[in-house]
């Protein structure tokens, strides 16, 4: 397939699963995308129309018809800028909106419908502006606490399932093997699977591995919005993940029953008071190895 062909249908979004595969085949593939990610930052008042990969062609060609070596550079160059340029526009035309977070960031988001979102760490939250009025969605990896605007509503969709709001404020945390629904304010309405939940303010959702429970909260707002992680009746296994991501380390545990639950917390910005925390509750010991290096063990064998 021609390399032009599949870039168009794959800026159109219009790529069959073979032709996907042949996109994802291009040895610019990965820069492809990472310019469309820096593009849904952009936003635009009067965006042009994006240009055809065959006008682009034809223009570039008539300019330079015998271009060699060092021309040939040049001119591959001029086309990455113009197709950096062009998905520049085709995002702030189209209005999507993308917004991801790097380790230990936080970002506060508003929704064109004036409800507020605080995105935590290594999560991605899309939307677009253009379409919400007719499509209130908002599509979310990782962990976000909404605060809805008075008597707005919207949809929350994750990988493992939707979360349905009317003016409230809620959190919602997805993963490989976690997704998880805290409702502070109002009520929300969870879809996960054939099960339709609805929590009022104080009750909490959650599926783990699989296992599906609603409890009570006593709390108002997230913890990680003031640097605490908190668990409650989690797997040891879940707290070290937590750990390991946030702080960017691996464990590696000796004589520890991972199974087992754990209700406690950690803090999100110091490292040895996090590991303080979890080695008290749980009774191990535990030793740096190099930077990224922790050995856990149990203080029982000791």
């Amino acid at each position: 397939m021609e390399k032009q062909y599949l870039i168009k249908k794959w800026l159109d979004k219009e790529l069959t699963p073979e032709e996907g595969e042949a996109f994802e085949a291009l040895e610019e593939s990965a820069f492809y995308k990472e310019i469309r990610e820096e593009g849904q930052r952009f936003k635009g008042q009067n965006p042009s129309k994006l240009p055809s990969f065959e006008v682009l062609e034809r223009k570039l060609v008539a300019k330079s018809p015998r271009a060699t070596g060092l021309s040939e550079w040049l001119l591959k160059i001029a086309a990455v800028f113009v197709l950096g340029f062009g998905l520049y526009v085709f995002f702030a035309k189209s209005g999507e909106n993308s917004i991801q977070t790097q380790l230990a960031q936080k970002e506060l988001v508003e929704l064109p419908d004036s409800s507020m979102v605080t995105l935590n760490e290594l999560s991605d939250l899309r939307f677009n502006e253009n379409t919400w009025d007719k499509e209130r969605t908002v599509e979310l990896k990782g962990e976000a606490f909404f605060k809805v605007a008075k008597g707005k509503k919207f949809d929350v969709q994750t990988s493992q399932g939707i979360v349905r709001v009317v003016g409230t404020q809620f959190n919602v945390q997805v993963s490989d093997d976690v997704f998880s629904v805290i409702c502070y304010e109002g009520l929300v309405q969870v879809l996960y699977g054939e099960d339709k939940i609805e929590l009022p303010a104080g009750s909490a959702y959650r599926v783990v591995d699989g296992f599906a429970e609603t409890y009570a909260i006593s709390v108002a707002e997230p913890e990680w919005l003031n640097n605490m992680k908190v668990f409650e009746n989690m797997a040891v296994k879940t707290v070290f993940t937590a750990l390991e991501e946030h702080y960017n380390i691996r464990i590696e545990t000796e004589n520890i029953n991972v199974a087992k639950e754990f209700t406690g917390a950690f803090e999100l910005n110091n490292l040895e008071n996090a590991l303080q925390a979890v080695a008290k509750s749980l009774n191990f010991t535990y030793e740096k190895s190099g930077e990224n290096l922790v050995l856990i063990k149990s203080a029982e064998n000791q």
